[in-house]
């Protein structure tokens, strides 16, 4: 059957079955590598996008669920890589080995949509199901407060 997904503002027409995990859609299909695969399981993060605005783990995600909505990926986020969450990240170094990045920065930005000046609560709660094996998490969280400094400025 044929679907049509929108990402990143572009409607794309995938002939594919109704199952597939958006994430193959994704880096398969279209060729928008961006999304990380890791898990396959939902439980790491690395392969968030937003759905209407919403993070969402697109291994867990099929094509069929997300045809009629709007999809974000890390492409999408910004057009020039100057989100106030792609800076942060980048002037707080938050990246080590970098491979869960993506998923962290569209979970960060979802976040920010929800509480524009997060608590360390907030951030803990939304954050959490986003695993960074390098533990950077204290720059992901200093990154996150820095991006809600921008957003407001």
């Amino acid at each position: 059957m044929a679907y049509t997904v929108k990402i990143n503002g572009v409607d794309h027409h995938l002939d594919v079955d109704g199952e597939m995990p958006l994430l193959w859609a994704l880096r398969d299909v279209l060729g928008m590598t961006g999304t990380k695969f890791a898990c396959g399981q939902g439980l790491c993060g690395c392969c968030t996008v937003h759905l209407d605005g919403e993070a969402v783990r697109s291994c867990q995600t099929k094509v069929s669920y997300a045809a009629g909505h709007d999809i974000t990926t890390i492409e999408g986020l910004s057009d020039d890589g100057m989100h106030p969450v792609q800076v942060a990240w980048r002037e707080h170094n938050v990246a080590q080995c970098g491979y869960c990045q993506v998923g962290q920065m569209m979970q960060a930005s979802s976040l920010l949509k929800k509480f524009p000046n997060p608590t360390d609560a907030q951030i803990d709660a939304e954050m959490t199901g986003n695993i960074c094996r390098c533990g950077t998490y204290p720059r992901i969280r200093a990154a996150i407060k820095d991006a809600a400094k921008m957003k407001g400025a």
